[in-house]
């Protein structure tokens, strides 16, 4: 693999409070000079990033109920289609996780529902984070099925928010999601991936983008001899 090709893996990721405008757009310049497939920023930053990338290949991302996912339905929906109206084209949604442990499947159809229409009615992107570190077998198969049944395009590992996680993502969560997804359905890993080693070794397990803080230094890792 060559090095512009893993980049177009990956999602370059800044998702810290206190950035300021000047250093977001920066940022993007910098993710259009590496080929960068998207890049992933909070979405009251999602004006600043739209402007920098205009005219360029690398997209506008951004998160919806970062980092716990815990908003109603209501909430996800409207937070989506404002970030889409600033300029967002591909969303990163957190699944409500206390639901789909409790077994209240009904909020999570009602907020699967509501973005997959707001991001594809605008053609827009629609990730899923379905937070495997949480997740026992069970509940990972059943969070793909939803996925699935809403039409959601990429369905991704983790938010990486270490903070609130047991452990980062592992190729075996890629895995577990790559058996029980349609291979036409992508599949987003992120969570702890920093080195060249660990993007290559979830690529090779089924995943078609890479989220990562660190997508440079990975870039910059990997030996094209």
């Amino acid at each position: 693999m060559k090095k512009t090709e893993l980049a177009k893996y990956i999602d370059q990721t800044n998702l810290k409070p206190g950035m300021t405008e000047d250093f977001i757009t920066e940022f993007c310049e910098d993710a259009v000079k590496g080929g960068f497939a998207s890049v992933c920023i909070l979405p009251t930053l999602v004006k600043t990033a739209a402007k920098a990338l205009k005219g360029s290949d690398t997209k506008v991302c951004t998160v919806i109920s970062f980092p716990l996912g815990m908003d109603d339905p209501e909430v996800k929906i409207c937070a989506t289609e404002e970030a889409i109206e600033h300029g967002a084209e591909e969303i990163d949604l957190v699944v409500n996780v206390c639901a789909l442990k409790s077994g209240r499947y009904d909020i999570n159809h009602a907020e699967l529902a509501g973005v997959s229409k707001a991001c594809h009615d605008k053609g827009v992107l629609l990730k899923l984070i379905i937070e495997t570190p949480l997740l026992n077998e069970e509940q990972v198969v059943k969070a793909c099925q939803l996925a699935e049944e809403h039409g959601v395009d990429i369905v991704k590992t983790s938010t990486g928010f270490s903070a609130m996680l047991p452990r980062s993502t592992t190729v075996d969560d890629v895995k577990l999601m790559r058996a029980n997804i349609k291979p036409t359905t992508g599949l987003k890993a992120a969570g702890g991936i920093r080195t060249t080693k660990d993007a290559l070794a979830m690529i090779e397990a089924g995943a078609t983008r890479i989220g990562a803080s660190a997508g440079q230094a990975i870039v910059d890792g990997l030996c094209e001899c």
